[in-house]
C-alpha cells in the first residue's frame, strides 16, 4: 500500500465508490450539476433526496420518474411555481423525458440547523491558501485535459487544503 500524497483523480474513484453506487450514480450527478438546475438562490437551500421510479401496471414502456427534492415549506412553495423551469433543466442536461415529476419534502428542522452551523464553520474557519499549495495543486492537475473536471478538481483541492484539519 502506497503512503504519502497521491494524485487526486486516483484517490476520487475510491472515496466516492461507496456513497455512489450504480443505484445513487444519477443522484450523484444531480448534486454536482444542482447550482446550474436550481439556481445560486435555492442551491443552498434545498437538496435532491430521492429518485423515484414507478412502473406502469397499463403500459408497458410508460414508466415514470420522480425526484424529491428536501426544502422548507416557504421555499417549497416558491419552487412550486418553477416547478416546470427546474424540470426543463434537469431534463436538458440529462436528457428530454429523464425526470418527469418534482415532489417537494419537507427538510428535517436538524437538517437546517446542520447546513446553517456547517456554513458558517466553513466561511469562518478556512485557512488561507498558500502559493506553494495552489502551485502544487496545479501541477497535480496539469495532466486532465477535460476543462470541467479540472475546474471541479481544483475547486475539491482547494476546499481540502484550506480545511483547519489539512496536513498541509
Amino acid at each position: 500500500m502506497k503512503k504519502g500524497l497521491r494524485l487526486i483523480s486516483e484517490a476520487l474513484p475510491n472515496a466516492t465508490q461507496s456513497v455512489f453506487h450504480k443505484k445513487y450514480v444519477m443522484l450523484g450527478r444531480l448534486l454536482t450539476r444542482w447550482e446550474d438546475i436550481v439556481g445560486k438562490e435555492f442551491y443552498e437551500k434545498t437538496q435532491p433526496v430521492k429518485i423515484r421510479y414507478y412502473k406502469s401496471k397499463k403500459k408497458q414502456g410508460d414508466n415514470s420518474i420522480s425526484l424529491d427534492i428536501a426544502t422548507t415549506s416557504a421555499d417549497a412553495t416558491i419552487l412550486h411555481y418553477q416547478k416546470d423551469l427546474i424540470l426543463e433543466r434537469i431534463n436538458q442536461i440529462f436528457g428530454a423525458g429523464w425526470i418527469t415529476a418534482i415532489r417537494f419534502v419537507p427538510a428535517t428542522s436538524t437538517e437546517n440547523k446542520k447546513s446553517r452551523k456547517t456554513n458558517y464553520d466553513k466561511r469562518s474557519s478556512r485557512k488561507v491558501l498558500l502559493e506553494q499549495d495552489k502551485e502544487a495543486l496545479d501541477s497535480i492537475l496539469s495532466g486532465i485535459e477535460d476543462e470541467e473536471i479540472k475546474k471541479r478538481l481544483e475547486k475539491l483541492g482547494t476546499a481540502i487544503l484550506q480545511k483547519p484539519s489539512s496536513p498541509l
